[in-house]
């Protein structure tokens, strides 16, 4: 089996280690020829209380959609100029089956994330998205830890 790579999906959440991520996939998306298409998925938030729900107002609503785009755009404008074809796209929804769904639909031949390298206690606490994305991915996923910059 050869497996052909020309898109490369990175899922961002503007954290550091997704950066670092973008940049290696753009470095290896040169070498292959490929294009990246960057993605970010945000949640509208929704709590639960025991005597009901709250869920944000539309004005809410839009703004955390019109904040999210904000941040795709700047991030992709940093790292346009590198040599690949840099696409991007805001999906709301829950991280992991839009990153997977979205990679199916590309369709991406790789998916490149980041991961913060949390400690167990952190990553019992807050899970792993990067982690839930390998284990139900039906393409390759490379994880790229982060460098602790000073």
């Amino acid at each position: 089996m050869s497996l052909s790579i020309h898109t490369i999906l990175v899922p961002i959440d503007f954290s550091e280690a997704s950066e670092q991520a973008l940049a290696g996939a753009i470095d290896l998306a040169k070498s292959l020829h490929a294009t990246v298409h960057v993605l970010h998925v945000y949640q509208v938030p929704l709590y639960g209380f025991p005597d009901g729900a709250f869920l944000a107002t539309p004005e809410v609503a839009s703004r955390i959609g019109d904040a999210a785009i904000a941040g795709l755009r700047e991030v992709v404008s940093r790292f346009e100029g590198r040599g690949v074809v840099l696409g991007h796209t805001l999906r709301e929804g829950d991280a992991q089956e839009e990153i997977i769904s979205f990679a199916d639909a590309l369709p991406a031949q790789l998916i490149v994330m980041g991961t913060h390298g949390r400690g167990v206690i952190g990553h019992a606490l807050m899970g792993s998205i990067t982690e839930r994305v390998v284990r139900k991915s039906p393409v390759p996923v490379l994880t790229i830890r982060e460098a602790k910059t000073k």
